[in-house]
């Protein structure tokens, strides 16, 4: 492990932005998909509120060669990284941003947002500070861990801690992900003055090639978890972690271990009388 690419964020979770990088396909996957959808004119600007390691951030700024993309992330070493990746990108750039405090005023056409804002509890200051940064007749478009999603982990997860030797390291631990549904959506995007077109739970089924793959996603997006236990132990949590999951999950006669997964997407606008003060 490279220490140039640990990053302690302030919930205090670290992240290791290159090993993040390398196990993150299945987010970068589900991420295009929903910018397929959006029929992009070529010339908008876009928000990307949590890019991490900016490889999706990159292929946006593709999508708009007469735009341009800002890319931002609360850790400081993810943004880093995607500078020392994609920094050469003409018309895209990195800043260090927090999706609940969005410093913009009608600055984009477009705010776009994949797998990061399950990590937000509060989402009310989000699509306040989104209403705040569209245009208007701007759109949004996120995708994020929905309710129920990532059930069967979660099962495997909740039991392994109650054992003996990792309990301990778990007392006080609350459910740290926002996993909710279209109907809170609608609720608080009403809220902030912005208009819902779509808001669906879609399910997704996540693949990994085999038990190292999937210790690395566990280790690099479980952080709430792993990160409770000492790091000379990690490495045995996580893999106490896959060898429970496919006891009660075994890989198909691929050797492919499916994980079911639902996301939360949310495509909407913002109102041409959009209300500021209402953010």
């Amino acid at each position: 492990m490279n220490p140039a690419q640990i990053d302690t964020v302030p919930s205090g979770r670290t992240w290791d932005a290159g090993d993040y990088a390398a196990h993150s396909s299945g987010q970068q996957k589900w991420a295009m998909a929903l910018m397929d959808r959006l029929q992009l004119r070529g010339d908008e600007a876009v928000l990307d509120i949590g890019c991490g390691d900016g490889k999706v951030t990159a292929q946006i700024a593709a999508l708009v060669p007469r735009g341009h993309v800002v890319g931002i992330d609360q850790s400081r070493q993810m943004i880093e990284f995607a500078r020392r990746n994609h920094g050469q990108v003409a018309n895209l750039t990195f800043e260090l941003g927090d999706a609940r405090s969005l410093a913009y005023a009608s600055q984009f056409d477009l705010v776009f947002s994949n797998a990061c804002l399950h990590w937000v509890v509060d989402h009310g200051p989000v699509l306040a500070g989104i209403a705040r940064a569209l245009r208007p007749r701007g759109r949004f478009a996120l995708s994020m861990g929905g309710r129920g999603g990532t059930a069967t982990v979660i099962r495997v997860v909740e039991s392994l801690i109650q054992q003996d030797r990792w309990r301990d390291f778990f007392r006080g631990f609350e459910f740290p992900y926002g996993f909710y549904g279209p109907d809170d959506y609608r609720r608080w995007a009403q809220e902030a003055g912005l208009a819902i077109d779509r808001a669906e739970l879609v399910p997704k089924d996540m693949v990994h090639h085999s038990a190292e793959e999937m210790a690395g996603w566990i280790r690099t997006t479980w952080l709430p978890y792993t990160q409770r236990v000492p790091e000379s132990q990690r490495p045995g949590f996580v893999a106490e972690v896959v060898r429970a999951y496919l006891d009660a999950h075994p890989a198909d006669v691929r050797g492919d271990i499916h994980v079911p997964m639902i996301r939360l997407e949310i495509e909407g606008h913002k109102p041409p009388r959009h209300d500021s003060n209402r953010s």
